[in-house]
């Protein structure tokens, strides 16, 4: 079982940065690939980054290619998403979830753990 926590989110103004960072418990952190996902009032939950079991592989939406990375750290049990460059639209709260040992997916029914969220909010 794996339990995840959040932080790091807050209220910034567009272009500014914010750096999310995720804390796992549990003996199984480095067997599951990680994903980070965010909801906007009103509309459905979207990953927006996704990394696998080692941290080899990565995988962004559109929406964010070129402003956030995700990285983790299976020393520590973290799991981090820079974001960069901030707009107006990716404001939503954000989720750390674990991913279905042994599966690739992108939505969210491919995660079975997931954090309580933190808010982001970027003002124009």
């Amino acid at each position: 079982q794996v339990q995840l926590v959040e932080s790091g989110g807050g209220l910034v103004q567009t272009g500014d940065s914010l750096r999310l960072s995720c804390a796992a418990s549990g003996r199984t952190f480095s067997r599951n690939a990680m994903g980070w996902f965010r909801q906007a009032p009103g509309k459905e939950r979207e990953i927006v980054a996704r990394i696998s079991m080692s941290g080899g592989g990565t995988y962004y939406a559109d929406s964010v290619k070129g402003r956030f990375t995700i990285s983790r750290d299976n020393s520590k049990n973290t799991v981090d998403l820079q974001m960069n460059s901030l707009k107006p639209e990716d404001t939503a709260v954000y989720y750390c979830a674990a991913a279905i040992s042994g599966t690739y997916s992108l939505l969210p029914a491919g995660y079975n753990y997931w954090g309580q969220g933190t808010q982001v909010t970027v003002s124009s």
